[in-house]
């Protein structure tokens, strides 16, 4: 198999060698970078939002390989797993003292947490019936009003609270303080959400290795037509991350549009496709660095013999979803819901005779990020729960839509134009893109 792939490369002119100038710090530094990002978020953003949400304590509470969603967002990167059982505790001591920080198992995170050990069990870690008598002591030593848990049926990123952990907590902890256990579920939600002074900077670079990537993966340096197939692009771009030392947070796509095709959506339903002259191209491509995740979607097309630039009819097509990123750009505003931003946008959509869809999402800490919803490819309408949340300032969206446009120099065949950027709500509640967004396609000479 190894050879083959070799030959494969080497037919399809795929060169690997990655470019230099874009690389990111060394891990070392990255990890004291994103310390510095953890503990703003614990000494700044969670006591807010625990004011906010009139939580006195917040339990997090998950095992190891088992771990709640929100755990990694309240770790040092150096942490790759809870530990046996982790219990996280937060306690609200009033503006003055700020948010106590326990940790009932695990390590201290680089000093942020204070390690809460029992003290006559010395040598060893907390194991079992232990630990939720430790847990039940701290919690009738500090009696908090109310103690919020991580149980929702709406919200995955608020739903980490395992049905096993869950009947032990309420076992330790008897009736007189399950009682005041709450199912908070914006508190995680929101505070996964919302970003850091400085974060913005480095995810500005990571963008622009994925813009990058993405304007060598649609040149002649990747893509010979007639010979390279999507499936060839689609892994030189997985290799060129292995290389830089980044992860992907999902398998990247290549689809194919041409002239004559079935489906003007282009999903390539059986498989790799041979990239020709003329066929319009179609990425979507996600990066993971330094615990932030981005999603870009861009089209390219392949020139005919003789061509400088693709057919007018392409290129307005492409200006038609970019006049559906403004429409979505102005229409997404603090205080306004996922579903009142995306109906907003729709009837705007709709007035100026796009035929298209909208279905963006937060980003972050992970892909398809905590906070507010904007519609789903296949559901243009509101969407109950995940689309009721509030847009927040300081939070980052991935602004995804397409078009469909019919095109002239194809008799009329409809061609698909989907498009993502990342685009960011800053404190002033101002919305703007992290980047750039593509108004000019990729070309392949």
């Amino acid at each position: 198999m190894r050879g083959v792939v070799c030959v494969l490369f080497v037919l399809s002119g795929i060169a690997s060698t990655p470019a230099q100038d874009l690389n990111l710090p060394p891990l070392r530094v990255q990890q004291e970078i994103q310390l510095g990002w953890l503990k703003t978020r614990l000494e700044e953003v969670l006591p807010r939002l625990m004011r906010e949400r009139q939580v006195d304590m917040w339990l997090v509470i998950c095992r190891e390989y088992n771990e709640d969603p929100v755990f990694f967002s309240l770790v040092a990167p150096t942490t790759f797993a809870a530990r046996r059982r982790t219990i996280y505790v937060f306690y609200d001591r009033g503006p003055e003292k700020g948010v106590e920080r326990l940790a009932l198992g695990g390590g201290d995170q680089g000093g942020l947490y204070q390690v809460y050990r029992d003290p006559e069990v010395e040598g060893r870690e907390l194991w079992g019936q232990g630990q939720w008598a430790l847990l039940r002591k701290l919690i009738e030593e500090r009696q908090p009003r109310r103690i919020a848990v991580n149980i929702s049926p709406t919200h995955a990123f608020s739903d980490g609270l395992t049905v096993g952990e869950y009947e032990q907590l309420l076992q330790a902890l008897g009736p007189e303080w399950t009682a005041r256990l709450v199912r908070e579920e914006r508190l995680a939600l929101d505070y996964i959400a919302e970003r850091v002074p400085g974060m913005l900077d480095w995810y500005r670079r990571i963008m622009q290795i994925a813009h990058e990537l993405i304007r060598r993966a649609f040149s002649h340096e990747v893509i010979t037509p007639g010979l390279t197939t999507t499936e060839d692009v689609v892994w030189w771009l997985r290799q060129q991350l292995a290389d830089r030392g980044l992860q992907t947070w999902f398998h990247p796509t290549v689809r194919v549009q041409r002239m004559g095709g079935q489906d003007p959506r282009m999903l390539n339903p059986s498989g790799p496709v041979v990239i020709q002259r003329g066929d319009v191209l179609h990425v979507d491509f996600g990066i993971r660095a330094m615990g932030l995740a981005t999603d870009t979607q861009h089209m390219g097309y392949v020139l005919r013999e003789g061509e400088s630039q693709p057919p007018a009819g392409i290129q307005r097509a492409l200006a038609i979803a970019n006049r559906l990123q403004d429409i979505v750009m102005e229409e997404l505003k603090p205080g306004l819901t996922g579903n009142q931003v995306l109906l907003n946008a729709l009837r705007r959509m709709r007035a100026e005779g796009i035929q298209g869809a909208i279905y963006s999402h937060p980003i972050g800490d992970h892909g398809h990020g905590a906070g507010p919803l904007i519609g789903l490819w296949d559901r243009q309408e509101p969407i109950p729960g995940r689309g009721d949340v509030e847009v927040r300032p300081n939070t980052w969206f991935s602004i995804e839509l397409a078009v469909r446009v019919p095109i002239p120099e194809w008799n009329g065949q409809e061609l698909w134009v989907g498009l993502e950027e990342d685009a960011a709500i800053g404190p002033d509640g101002k919305t703007f893109w992290v980047l750039t967004r593509q108004s000019r396609y990729h070309l392949v000479r």
